[in-house]
């Protein structure tokens, strides 16, 4: 089962796809209004391309009001439609009621079953059905080879199911890639280890350096995974790995900033913190480990002001917020210190 933050990544996913779905439905259908037209009553034509309009300018729950009027158990192009918008409206449980009862009487190959069938995949991936979804993703991909959102919602599927090669092939269709070349296997890595696949990233991000000792990206990824895994001296050694191979990068100097901290070597910590800095000044990460380090060696104006920029660049951080009331509250600030603490406190309850 995926973690928190990991379902939260499919569910991005997800949002991506729902994006690719109003400009899909947009181009797909129209040219098979004429013949479907002819077939329907003018009333329930008219309803069809009324609610067409309406999911199409991002009003979806207006467009289910209208088709519930109409019979969709007598008419699949009603359900269809139906299915669709139900879907826009971010009801992907009776997305996949409607569209699984009116996929079999949609007359094969018609852009309405393709739609359908397009917009079950989704459905599915974004209730969390992965396996489920899948089919129905891979049958609309010969229609849409070029489309890199289809593409993406397939490879974040494969990843999830632990289909690691069918996860690098679409990946790589998606970026543009070879499927077999070092950048494949570390976009790859990249993806799985945002869904916390650490295992699975790990191989793909050692197959990369593999096949290119100096790709960017490559040892910092996989620093991240010793971190998390608390293996410090080797995450220290891939981060400088990283470094040697973009001494710019100031995500590995503030990974090396933290590894420090965590081993209690302040000073270290403070300097790799400051380089990061004056890389990349606009991140609260290192200016929060500053604060607290400059805390731990006696320095409390220096601890103060790395945490209030920390506040300033992101005003949301509970950490920032509880740290620096800590400090405030330690040098006798009592009323600024429980206003920072009532601000963590929200925070932490959202």
């Amino acid at each position: 089962m995926l973690s928190v933050r990991a379902a939260e990544a499919a569910r991005a996913g997800a949002a991506a796809a729902l994006i690719w779905m109003g400009a899909v439905s947009a181009q797909t259908l129209p040219s098979s209004h004429s013949t479907v037209a002819s077939q329907e009553s003018a009333t329930v034509a008219a309803a069809l391309a009324d609610a067409r309009k309406l999911i199409d300018a991002g009003q979806p729950r207006a467009a289910i009001e209208k088709l519930q009027k109409l019979d969709a158990r007598a008419n699949p192009r009603v359900a269809e439609l139906l299915g669709v918008a139900f879907y826009h409206a971010n009801d992907p449980a009776r997305a996949i009621e409607t569209l699984t009862a009116a996929l079999e009487l949609l007359e094969h190959d018609s852009p309405e079953r393709r739609e359908a069938v397009q917009v079950l995949g989704l459905s599915h991936y974004l209730a969390g059905h992965l396996a489920e979804a899948i089919p129905y993703l891979e049958e609309v991909r010969p229609f849409a080879p070029d489309d890199i959102k289809l593409a993406y919602a397939l490879g974040m599927a494969y990843a999830q199911t632990r289909q690691t090669d069918k996860a690098r092939e679409s990946f790589a269709r998606t970026f543009g890639l070879s499927p077999t070349s070092a950048a494949a296997h570390l976009i790859a890595g990249q993806m799985m280890n945002r869904l916390e696949l650490e295992d699975l990233a790990e191989t793909e991000l050692k197959m990369a350096l593999q096949k290119d000792p100096k790709l960017p990206e490559a040892h910092y990824l996989l620093g991240q995974i010793a971190i998390f895994r608390s293996r410090f001296d080797e995450g220290l050694a891939l981060m400088r790995e990283e470094l040697a191979i973009n001494p710019a990068h100031a995500m590995a100097l503030y990974r090396i900033g933290d590894i420090y901290a965590r081993q209690l070597k302040w000073d270290a910590s403070i300097a790799a913190l400051q380089q990061s800095l004056w890389i990349n000044p606009y991140f609260s990460g290192p200016y929060i480990l500053l604060g607290k380090a400059y805390s731990r060696t006696n320095r409390p104006d220096a601890a103060e002001e790395m945490l209030r920029r920390a506040v300033e660049y992101d005003p949301n951080n509970k950490t920032a917020h509880y740290l620096l009331a800590q400090l405030l509250q330690q040098t006798g600030r009592v009323d600024e210190a429980k206003r920072e603490f009532a601000i963590a406190e929200r925070l932490q309850d959202k």
